[in-house]
């Protein structure tokens, strides 16, 4: 089932670890998070909306979804986008994500770690965040609205922030 299919069947579709969706208002998706990073693109002229669930900044040649490692879920929400014709140059995104969930300060800190893949890709594509809300010790809940570009997030016993 193609990306976009996912969006059309379901008008509110959850996004688990490596998956991503493509869909236009009233579109929403919902995902829980916590090292992972969640990104999503949001084209304000026509609606248009992505929503990626990045689990590790590269694949170093890994099999898995596209969705699974940052250096291939952002060429993939940017060919979505360019398969509809949308220019690149018009996409935004908001990124969530990056807990350090067991408030390890060990070597390998994969919310950093995906924090700085996806900085870095969206920078390679010139596509700009308008919003963003990063690391901290707990996982959040995010909500993207393809209808209004806004992605809510929610951290147990904190009141939710609208990106």
């Amino acid at each position: 089932m193609s990306p976009s299919a996912v969006a059309q069947e379901k008008k509110h579709a959850p996004v688990n670890m490596g998956q991503h969706v493509f869909g236009q208002a009233p579109d929403r998706f919902t995902s829980v998070l916590g090292s992972c990073i969640g990104v999503a693109f949001y084209h304000p002229r026509t609606h248009t909306g992505a929503f990626v669930h990045i689990v590790l900044p590269e694949s170093l040649g890994r099999s898995g979804p596209e969705g699974k490692f940052a250096d291939t879920a952002i060429p993939c929400l940017i060919r979505l986008f360019q398969q509809q014709g949308i220019p690149i140059r018009e996409i935004v995104a908001k990124i969530a994500g990056g807990a350090s969930m067991f408030n390890s300060k060990g070597p390998i800190q994969i919310g950093e770690a995906n924090e700085a893949a996806v900085r870095e890709k969206l920078a390679e594509a010139k596509i700009p965040i308008l919003g963003e809300h990063l690391q901290g010790a707990k996982g959040r809940r995010v909500e993207f609205d393809c209808s209004t570009g806004i992605l809510r997030v929610e951290i147990a016993g904190q009141k939710p922030v609208e990106l």
